[in-house]
């Protein structure tokens, strides 16, 4: 079981030391792999017992154990000199998007597990669920582009949002039947989270899709889906919330075929009889 996935198993049972060493962990794998017991309790201001307990909580036979872990995990994803070399300097404003969003997108799907996918995808085509996303500002484009595309696909596909009273009014209506997309990165708005919460509580199958297994959409959630977010300027990047969500809505295509088959169909030929789109 990889480290991440451990943190995220043991969350709820962190205290606010230990999920600030676990924060640490996740954020800056070199600093564990290679470093110390104190250097991660100076990186995460804790102390170093709280090191230990962490590592013990997680599962491992102390720090080392953690630390070999880690080890591996970063082995199988660092690439060799021979292509980091061909990197361009960091003045090059395109090529240092370049790679930064092409490590989103491989770190995201990278992360992405098929076990994890596949249960996602049978909760989104289940006939008897209505789909519901809820989305935080910054990702709210990602989150529109999902939903067009999955009511596309079935039927009973909604985004709440609007304000506090359409929000609680949405959620209040909610059956256990139903299911729940929350999408948001730190820093997260607090409505998503509060949802989010209230879904889980009224027994709905909700996912969250965020930037961090220790994310407060994480301990709401049934499954959360992890995205690299690493931005080339001030603002976060949604690269790898979009390569995620395209994941999802093409495998939940392949999963209702037939259905969306026919539902394309009918879209293409309204369009096609309404003059609707043009290439002129």
């Amino acid at each position: 079981m990889e480290v991440d996935e451990r943190i995220g198993r043991a969350g709820a049972s962190l205290t606010p030391a230990e999920r600030r060493v676990a924060e640490v962990v996740l954020a800056q794998p070199q600093l564990v792999a290679f470093g110390t017991v104190a250097d991660l309790a100076e990186a995460a201001e804790a102390g170093a017992a709280t090191v230990v307990r962490l590592a013990s909580k997680l599962g491992f036979d102390g720090f080392s154990a953690l630390q070999a872990s880690v080890q591996h995990a970063l082995a199988r994803q660092l690439r060799p000199a021979a292509e980091r070399i061909r990197e361009p300097a960091a003045s090059d404003a395109i090529g240092r998007h370049r790679e930064l969003e092409l490590d989103n997108v491989s770190t995201t799907l990278r992360a992405l597990d098929p076990k994890a996918l596949a249960d996602l995808v049978a909760h989104l085509a289940d006939p008897a669920a209505r789909v519901f996303v809820l989305s935080g500002d910054a990702s709210l484009g990602v989150a529109r582009q999902m939903v067009g595309e999955l009511q596309s696909l079935r039927d009973d596909v909604a985004l709440i949002d609007g304000n506090d009273v359409a929000v609680r009014r949405a959620i209040a209506l909610l059956r256990s039947s139903d299911v729940v997309v929350a999408i948001d990165l730190r820093r997260y708005d607090r409505w998503v989270v509060d949802a989010a919460a209230a879904a889980r509580q009224r027994g709905v199958w909700t996912a969250a899709i965020t930037d961090s297994l220790l994310s407060p959409l994480a301990a709401q959630a049934d499954r959360t889906f992890t995205v690299a977010a690493a931005g080339g300027g001030p603002f976060d990047s949604h690269v790898g919330t979009l390569a995620l969500a395209n994941v999802v809505v093409a495998s939940l295509a392949d999963r209702l075929r037939a259905v969306a088959t026919e539902r394309l169909d009918r879209a293409e030929e309204a369009w096609r009889d309404g003059n609707a789109l043009t290439d002129r």
